[in-house]
């Protein structure tokens, strides 16, 4: 019995580590959400279309990208790099910053479909140069949101979460 509260201590602690508030993984190419979705005021869902229709919000392809960058800041470093990758047709390895566990079954596009703007979970994206996760995505924030909005539950969630 002991054992089993030590396991379950130990995969509590490692839960919350894995999604504690400001961290951020170094990504590939420095990219500022600021200039685009702040300062230029593109919106979420131009790059992340998926979004409105998928589970996943997804990443842009190179393509999107290029679709400014092959006339917009063409001579800049981080464009250089984003270049070097649409030449050699290689798609960006971008690292998740906002990683769910397997466990939990989240989908995006019922809550752009709710009108849920994307800065409740992820934050002010768009005045971050370096998106972090700026709040922990715990269930208890999923669920507060849920009761507060008054959302109907299907069995699923609330066989464990009554």
């Amino acid at each position: 019995m002991v054992l089993v509260a030590l396991a379950g201590m130990v995969v509590g602690y490692w839960a919350n580590a894995a999604f504690f508030p400001g961290t951020s993984p170094q990504q590939p190419i420095d990219f500022s959400h600021k200039v685009h979705a702040g300062d230029n005021e593109i919106p979420c869902q131009y790059c992340h279309v998926q979004a409105r229709r998928s589970v996943s919000a997804g990443v842009p392809s190179v393509n999107k990208c290029m679709g400014c960058h092959l006339e917009v800041a063409t001579d800049r470093p981080q464009v250089r790099l984003l270049t070097n990758y649409w030449e050699s047709g290689e798609p960006v390895p971008w690292i998740k910053v906002h990683d769910l566990p397997d466990f939990v079954h989240f989908t995006h596009k019922r809550h752009v479909a709710a009108g849920i703007e994307c800065q409740t979970c992820h934050g002010a994206v768009e005045s971050m140069d370096v998106v972090s996760r700026e709040a922990p995505v715990k269930m208890g924030l999923c669920l507060a949101c849920h009761r507060e909005n008054e959302v109907e539950h299907g069995t699923d969630c609330w066989t464990c979460h009554k």
